[in-house]
Order: structure tokens, then sequence, then C-alpha cells
């Protein structure tokens, strides 16, 4: 079993390997996490995990940027919002993510631009330093049977379910490049360009191997679609990248 230790940086998003995660990071807790990861030499991979909260919120009430009107310099603790036993309020399979990308602002804030790399497991949280940490358990991706024939209609699926989000207009997997042909990563792509909640993509990014992965993806595009079919025109969407989001 390969465990490691890695800065934990909990949102209400699922992270998954392949999936461009942009942060706009500004409460201090965070700050100090990217603080320590510019230590990092740029030849080195800067990275921290993330996981999906299950109970709690992102930001604290009073944090830096809120638009409460409370005073903004007031330092929150690395566990605010998660209760006394945070392990208890994150899904408990995440993503590790590589910060490609992280800019300090003059006002101390970051633009951070990360990629998600490899599934983990939550074995523990530490809240006694400037910011959570976590020991994680790294999980292997097992391709289960008939993968590549599930992949294949899961884009057939992913297809016409993207052409009913954007109306029936054309709109390609990838937005004209090539289609992906691992069948892992088109789990994985399908599984973050779903409009699913967050419960739903949880299931998916913590399914034991790809094919089951794919064949909950297949159920769930069918169903999606059928409904789709009733409502208005929605745009489409982008397949790699999640929206931006504040810590």
């Amino acid at each position: 079993m390969t465990t490691a230790r890695l800065p934990l940086f909990p949102l209400n998003v699922v992270l998954f390997p392949g999936l461009v995660l942009p942060l706009n990071v500004f409460e201090e807790r965070y700050r100090a996490m990217m603080r320590e990861l510019l230590k990092t030499d740029e030849d080195e991979p800067r990275r921290f995990a993330v996981v999906a909260i299950r109970d709690g919120r992102e930001t604290a009430p009073t944090a830096l940027g809120m638009p409460d009107g409370v005073n903004a310099t007031a330092e929150r603790g690395p566990a605010d919002g998660f209760g006394p036993d945070p392990v208890q309020s994150f899904h408990r399979v995440g993503c590790v993510a590589d910060a490609a990308k992280i800019r300090e602002r003059p006002d101390g804030s970051f633009e951070v631009l990360a990629t998600g790399t490899t599934r983990v497991r939550l074995l523990s949280v530490d809240a006694s330093g400037p910011f959570l940490t976590a020991e994680l358990e790294e999980l292997d991706e097992e391709p289960g049977e008939e993968a590549g024939a599930l992949a294949e209609g899961v884009l057939r699926a992913f297809r016409g379910y993207q052409k009913r989000l954007a109306g029936a207009s054309e709109r390609s997997l990838t937005t004209g490049a090539e289609l992906p042909d691992d069948p892992s990563v088109v789990s994985y792509l399908v599984a973050a360009a779903a409009v699913l909640d967050i419960p739903a993509k949880q299931r998916l990014l913590q399914a034991p191997d790809t094919a089951t992965r794919l064949r909950e993806e297949l159920t769930l595009l069918r169903s999606e679609t059928a409904v789709i079919r009733h409502l208005p025109s929605l745009p489409a969407v982008d397949l790699t990248r999640a929206p931006t989001h504040p810590n």
C-alpha cells in the first residue's frame, strides 16, 4: 500500500484525474498552503489533495473576500467549518492535484491552475498546522471486464447527451480533438463533464474499476438524455475544466 501525506484542500466539487481545476485562493489557511507549495522546486510536482465536502463549507463565514461585511482580517483555523472531527466532513475518496500554476496577486490571494492526477483514499486528517494535511492511500485503477467495449458505448451515449445539452448542435467529446481511446480516460472525462450532483460524481470517482464506472455512466447518460428531451436547450459543458472555485 502506497501512502503519502499531502496538504488537503476540501471543495464542493469532485475532482477527477485529468480534470483541470482553476482556484481562486483567498482564505489565509489556503494561502498558507500555496506559500508552502511554492517552496517546492519548480521541477518537482506541487501536489495537494482535493476531497469533496460531505458536510461543511469551503469558506469560513467571516473569511477574507466574503460579502458579509465582517472583519476580513480575522484568522480562521485550518478545520473551521468542518466540525470537531474534520475527516467525518469529507468524502473518503479524492484526487491528487498537481498545481502547474500558482500566481500570487498583489493583495496576497492566489490564482491557481491544477490538474487531477491520481485517486486517493483519505485515511486521516491533521489540523494541527496552518492548513489541513492528510494521510492518503493511492488507489490503483483496474480496468475490469469489457472496459473497452463499454467505453465505446459510453462515448456514443455521451455524444447524444451532449447534443441534447447543446440544443442538438454538433459538438464532439473533445471539441475537435481526437477522442480518447483509453477506457479509464473516457470514464473520467465523461464523469467530469456530465451535469450531475456531487453524490453521483463521488460514486463515479470511487468506483472499484473502470468497467463499473463506465456501466454506471451508461445508465446515467441514458436516463439524463431522456429527461433533457423534455427540457429547454442548455449550453454544452467543457469537458476538461471545472468552474473556478473560491476556497
